[in-house]
């Protein structure tokens, strides 16, 4: 049976334009806008009726960077795709990509079909893949081309981690060669790893064992420096670039510089960076351990060149990397031993509410927010324009944001399956109302109103965005 749902006086937002105007949604899909309060708005009828005055009607979020169930350092992320994606909606965001894992040793095949087998049946809201490529060969090579062609269309390789995901400059330059000819998009975390492993051996024999030293050895120039060697391996096979979780000054003037250069390269920063620093890595005790994660939060003095960044569009995407892990039981692992604390913190919830707190400090525009939070990644990723905006045609992904209400953000009310917050105890300022997955109301007045299997796996076209 055909559903129409009528959201009538908010300000629509998206990344190009600001309108007071009623959204019109039918089976599924945004059918019709029109300014408020006109004849055509008042002509849109609907079984359902949501009365948005005073507060802003936005796309749903994309967070292209997600690790639900990820195996990592002998235990797995604590968040199920069922809990996560849950949690995501409770945060505004109605889509996510997380990356399928190809094991040493397998294909690429298999690993996207446990993945599949992971998330199908189970998710709040719709979801995609990329591929993380741990083991670059002739096969793996053929495999990249069958992927994009059923729309995983980008790939994860790692500079760092030897003995885990690392791949070494060879084998990243064949995978870049091989996405110049089928079109993927190669996605990478740049860090020197190999370097870092003789920084974090020469730590720990001088008995620098506390959480802190997970940044100091992660230094910022091998940031920088991966950053650089990436992008002119990029150069070399005339392939597009996407560094994933950019933290340091540095790696920002190298990819500025390469944009200056008219290279298709881009970068993603994460919420953590932006608002934490080195001083939570410092915290007494052990609860430094609570913000480990890699790429490691910088001192605060590089936040200014993130936000910099944002705005002149040498960083495109803030996504969260959310990869939790408990403070009890997961991150205790590293007890003694930075090294051995599991990489990744939570944050799928708190990404829209955190961005929306930066709009009303001034380091972005609402549009801006818009923009690197909903449009760019769905450009990114190959899902615009049916996720990321509100227009005719558009997936009816939207939600009803409060920017007055004033929250608290504790692991006490958040809905993420971890047992502490990154934020806690921070106050902002914008809050998730409603929440609409292809109309379908999955938050509902601050009340969950989805289920399971609702969301439904999203294959991908190419980048929207290169040059």
């Amino acid at each position: 049976m055909s559903s129409r749902t009528v959201i009538r006086g908010g300000l629509v937002i998206t990344a190009s334009d600001e309108i007071h105007a009623d959204v019109l949604i039918e089976d599924g899909r945004v059918a019709a806008l029109a300014a408020s309060a006109t004849p055509a708005a008042d002509a849109f009828t609907a079984d359902r009726t949501i009365d948005a005055t005073g507060k802003y009607v936005i796309p749903g979020g994309v967070d292209a960077h997600t690790h639900m169930e990820l195996p990592f350092g002998g235990t797995f992320a604590s968040d199920t795709f069922e809990t996560g994606t849950r949690a995501a909606a409770w945060g505004g965001t109605t889509t996510v990509v997380d990356f399928a894992v190809q094991s040493v040793g397998q294909s690429l095949r298999r690993g996207l079909d446990a993945w599949h087998a992971k998330a199908e049946g189970t998710c709040a809201i719709d979801y995609g893949f990329h591929m993380i490529v741990s083991d670059v060969n002739a096969e793996t090579l053929k495999e990249m081309d069958l992927l994009v062609e059923e729309g995983v269309t980008s790939f994860k390789q790692f500079m760092a981690y030897p003995g885990v995901f690392y791949s070494d400059d060879g084998q990243i330059l064949r995978a870049m060669q091989r996405s110049a000819e089928n079109g993927g998009l190669i996605m990478m975390h740049a860090e020197n790893g190999i370097a870092i492993d003789v920084l974090v051996e020469q730590a720990l024999a001088r008995g620098e064992t506390d959480p802190r030293f997970h940044g100091e050895v992660r230094k910022a120039l091998l940031e920088a420096e991966a950053t650089h060697r990436a992008i002119r391996l990029a150069q070399v096979a005339g392939a597009p670039l996407y560094v994933v979780h950019v933290s340091a000054t540095e790696a920002v003037a190298e990819l500025a510089r390469a944009r200056d250069e008219g290279l298709n390269v881009f970068g993603e920063t994460c919420p953590q960076y932006l608002f934490l620093s080195t001083d939570n890595l410092a915290e007494p005790g052990f609860e430094g351990a609570k913000y480990v994660c890699s790429t490691p939060l910088r001192p605060r003095e590089h936040q200014a060149a993130l936000w910099r960044g944002l705005r002149t569009n040498d960083l495109q995407v803030v996504s969260t990397d959310h990869c939790p892990f408990c403070f009890t039981g997961q991150k205790e692992l590293g007890r003694g031993d930075f090294s051995k604390i599991p990489n990744g913190l939570p944050g799928v919830e708190n990404r829209m509410d955190l961005l929306h707190q930066a709009v009303l400090d001034g380091h972005i525009s609402r549009r801006r927010w818009i923009e690197i939070a909903c449009a760019t990644p769905a450009r990114m990723f190959g899902l615009y324009p049916k996720k990321g905006t509100i227009a005719p045609g558009a997936d009816a992904d939207v939600v009803i944001y409060d920017p007055g209400a004033e929250q608290v953000m504790s692991a006490g009310t958040h809905h993420m399956n971890v047992d502490y917050s990154a934020y806690e105890g921070k106050r902002v300022t914008g809050r998730v109302e409603t929440v609409l997955s292809r109309g379908v109301p999955v938050i509902t007045d601050r009340e969950y109103t989805g289920r399971a299997g609702h969301g439904v796996y999203t294959p991908r076209s190419t980048c929207q965005y290169l040059t």
